[in-house]
């Protein structure tokens, strides 16, 4: 039985799974993401005692993903301690000898939904700690000498958070520094589950996930536009999001389907569309 590997690199833990030809998860551990050294000892450990005939990464970023660079296969300037300019897939590849593909964690989940859907041209994000984007088109990812960096595009600010500065090391109010998770205790104090629902700070955010989404309408044009993370993942937050996009495009494009079918929650649940997606990824590098 061939065997594939999935590793789902993240800035908080690393999801190491193992699955079978049909892309189901046989066994899975996760390990948290402390220093490079240990985490990539660990995760080749695991592998080492659970053979895999291919294997993929899906790693959080911004990574080299370019194959002629002489840093392909990195972690580049992350800001993440301790994790820039780390050699991820090098020194992975070469502990286990065999094949593995590389691409950024939103990628991979992209590729997860396709296969689970049937969809093959879509935008995934997820709005967590971080914000990340990625798309396909005709089954195909975006992206010529780099990945997309969805999470750090430009975005309008809300009339009523024009003080808030953001939280983006590198942006300041870029996407990711006033709509991912931080930004809620950072404008608040309160932490995010904690936060009532009347709470005017969820149409804010609501407000710029939104434009995410419409950016990536008019840009990429997909059939279906998928939100994950733990920011979307309380209930009242979708509806916020359909009725702040619906707004903001203000009818300009006609859509391939309803709202509620446009925009959509994962298909697959508890964050496994990376899993699965990196299991597929594994499998083409035995064709």
């Amino acid at each position: 039985m061939t065997r594939f590997g999935s590793i789902e690199a993240g800035g908080t833990k690393f999801v190491l799974a193992i699955g079978d030809e049909n892309f189901k998860i046989l066994e899975a551990e996760q390990i948290p993401t402390t220093t490079p050294a240990e985490t990539i000892a660990r995760t080749v450990d695991y592998f080492k005692s659970h053979p895999v005939d291919a294997l993929a990464i899906g790693s959080f970023g911004p990574i080299d993903i370019n194959q002629d660079s002489l840093t392909y296969g990195y972690v580049t300037t992350t800001p993440k301690s301790g994790w820039a300019n780390t050699d991820l897939l090098g020194k992975i590849q070469s502990a286990l000898q065999i094949p593995v593909a590389f691409t950024t964690d939103v990628n991979s989940s992209a590729f997860g939904e396709s296969i689970v859907t049937g969809k093959d041209c879509l935008v995934y994000f997820t709005i967590g700690t971080g914000i990340g984007g990625g798309a396909l088109q005709n089954g195909q990812f975006i992206g010529g000498v780099s990945h997309a960096e969805m999470g750090h595009q430009l975005i309008k600010r809300h009339a009523a958070d024009l003080d808030f500065p953001g939280v983006c090391p590198f942006h300041g109010d870029c996407l990711e520094g006033v709509a991912a998770g931080p930004s809620l205790e950072a404008r608040t104090g309160i932490r995010g589950e904690d936060l009532p629902l009347d709470h005017e700070v969820w149409d804010i955010q609501a407000y710029y996930i939104a434009q995410a989404a419409v950016n990536a309408t008019l840009t990429h044009a997909p059939g279906r536009i998928i939100l994950g993370g733990g920011v979307m993942a309380q209930e009242h937050m979708m509806a916020r999001v359909r009725k702040q996009f619906v707004d903001l495009l203000s009818g300009y494009v006609q859509m391939p389907c309803s709202i509620e079918d446009y925009l959509v929650r994962p298909a697959v649940s508890n964050n496994g569309s990376a899993t699965i997606g990196n299991f597929a990824l594994a499998a083409q590098k035995l064709l």
